[in-house]
């Protein structure tokens, strides 16, 4: 049966963060992705799909014409399928950035970078990555495809990080990425810590600086001004995992 005007629409409206968050929806969309985190048994509710996608084994798909997807795309270029997951948000425990090595993102606005630190975290066997609220939407398109199915692998948490890390701070240390830090290869990898990174404009802010147990850096040798958030996370990931 052919889809509905107001279904499309409803489809569409979901690249807008406040319809995802009125209707606890959002949007995935491109073979690549959405194969992945179906194989990593990702709980889609809807999955559409035009005939010549080859969908993976057991897959619920309800099969579109390319006019019905170029309508609901949320982009230029329509992809073959696209899939509707619900919202489900994570709660930082009492306790937890005790266990293990967590990555923290403050403010980080870039959908690409978040993305691509959700899979640096992945790649390093990190326990969870916690965003700050202004850090760019975890469930927005260019976030999810950045992490190339990271999102569906990593605990990650939305937070105010500034009294999470304050709590666990004297227990665990908490480590802040900076220019004038101690470099990186004083640093001896820990059982459990929090790296936090900032953003690339502003750096960390205020009130997440202040819960730093120690600030780092990574040796400038050149004559570049500084190095991208997921560059440089990427580098400190692979030092304290040795």
């Amino acid at each position: 049966m052919p889809l509905t005007k107001a279904q499309i629409q409803r489809l569409r409206s979901l690249r807008q963060k406040k319809t995802r968050e009125e209707t606890g929806l959002y949007v995935v969309e491109g073979p690549k992705v959405v194969t992945e985190l179906l194989a990593a048994g990702h709980p889609f509710a809807e999955v559409y799909a035009t005939p010549d996608w080859t969908q993976p084994a057991g897959a619920a798909v309800e099969i579109v014409t390319a006019s019905e997807m170029e309508r609901m795309s949320h982009y230029p270029t329509p992809s073959p399928v696209l899939a509707v997951g619900r919202i489900a948000r994570a709660e930082l425990a009492a306790g937890e950035l005790t266990h293990g090595l967590t990555l923290a993102l403050d403010g980080i606005q870039d959908p690409g970078n978040v993305g691509t630190l959700l899979r640096i975290a992945d790649w390093f066997g990190f326990e969870r990555v916690l965003l700050s609220p202004d850090c760019a939407d975890l469930f927005s398109q260019k976030v999810i495809n950045a992490s190339m199915g990271s999102f569906a692998h990593m605990r990650v948490i939305t937070t105010d990080l500034a009294p999470a890390l304050a709590a666990a701070a004297p227990t665990v240390p908490v480590y802040g990425c900076d220019l004038d830090g101690t470099p990186l290869s004083q640093l001896q990898p820990p059982v459990a810590a929090v790296v936090v990174i900032g953003s690339e404009g502003r750096g960390l802010s205020a009130a997440v600086a202040s819960t730093l147990s120690e600030r780092i850096t990574i040796p400038r040798h050149g004559g570049a001004e500084s190095l991208n958030a997921a560059v440089a996370a990427g580098i400190v990931c692979a030092h304290l995992r040795p």
